[in-house]
Parts: structure tokens; C-alpha cells; sequence
């Protein structure tokens, strides 16, 4: 069994699988599974949605930026980040100083398929959630094409599947896995 060296920060749009591969990735590495969206919703007593309308999104990003610094300073995990996170040139430094980047890269018709019927998701909260999606798309795959690691969500693959794909991912660096 290979062991962890440094946390896997699963990078990438809403809807492209973060939680869910980084929960069986988690399994198969037999490590903690963490989610930053979770940890700040759980520091706040408060939805995200809610932090967004009441606080904003600055004061939400800020928020993200310490949960994140405070779990990549905790042992190895698997770390499903919230979509903006990576963004942030400072979140950005932080994952690969103490982690690795992997991004989950899925076209925009698989992310609309996933999200277009969740209530959840604050930032598509418009009149046209589909043409917000594809913005947010178009702005962010330069960044998230930053990622140390880039795995192709593929439709056609099982959870499992998937998390087994960021596994070879990882296994061609020598910085994140002990022994296989």
C-alpha cells in the first residue's frame, strides 16, 4: 500500500467530481477525506450560500484561504477544495508548497449536466446559470491548467475508476507516494 507524503488538494470546477473522487481516492490511500467547503461551513454554523449573500464572496474567499492553510499544515489527506479556491495566486502557492494540485478537467456540457439542478451552488445563482457556468469556465481553465496533476473526468467511468486514474496521476511523481 502506498503511503501519503503530502495532502492531494483535488482542484477544479463545481460539478467536476472533487468530492466524490476525492472521497474514493481517500479510501484507496486509507487516509482522512477532507472538504474545505465543509470545514468552512462547520467554522461558520453557516451555509455557504448564506456566507456569500450576508458576508460576500471576498470575505467568503478569505475564510477559504485559512481553512486551507490550516489543513495543508495537518497531516496528508485527500483535500477536495471549493471551485474558486485555486484562483488565488496565495492558495495556489500554499497547495504546492505543502500538497499537490490535481485537477480534475471536465468539459462544460459533463459540468452543467452535474450542477444545473442543484440549489446549492451561490455563484449560479443568475438568470442564465448556464451562460455564469461557461464564464466561470473560460475564466478559470488557465489557472486550474496550473494544477501539478491534470486527470480528464470521463463520464463513462465509475467513481472508483476515476479515483484509480488520480492514483496513477500521482504515482509518476516521486514527491507525494511512499512505497507502492
Amino acid at each position: 500500500m502506498a503511503r501519503l507524503k503530502k495532502t492531494v488538494a483535488m482542484v477544479g470546477m463545481m460539478g467536476a467530481g472533487k468530492t466524490a473522487v476525492g472521497t474514493a481516492l481517500a479510501r484507496l490511500l486509507a487516509v482522512p477525506f477532507v472538504d474545505s467547503d465543509e470545514e468552512i461551513v462547520r467554522a461558520a454554523h453557516r451555509p455557504i450560500a448564506e456566507i456569500f449573500e450576508r458576508d460576500g464572496e471576498p470575505f467568503f474567499r478569505a475564510r477559504e484561504s485559512e481553512v486551507l492553510a490550516r489543513l495543508l499544515r495537518g497531516p496528508p489527506c485527500v483535500l477536495s477544495t471549493g471551485g474558486g479556491a485555486y484562483l488565488a495566486e496565495s492558495n495556489r502557492k500554499l497547495i504546492s508548497e505543502a500538497g499537490v494540485a490535481v485537477w480534475l478537467r471536465a468539459d462544460l456540457d459533463l459540468l452543467w449536466q452535474r450542477v444545473r439542478h442543484k440549489t446549492t451552488r451561490p455563484l449560479l445563482r443568475t438568470a442564465n446559470p448556464r451562460e455564469t457556468l461557461r464564464a466561470l469556465y473560460e475564466a478559470r481553465v488557465p489557472l486550474y491548467s496550473l494544477a501539478d496533476v491534470v486527470v480528464d473526468a470521463c463520464p463513462d467511468l465509475s467513481i472508483e475508476a476515476m479515483a484509480a486514474r488520480v492514483l496513477e496521476g500521482l504515482q509518476a511523481r516521486p514527491d507525494v507516494l511512499d512505497g507502492e
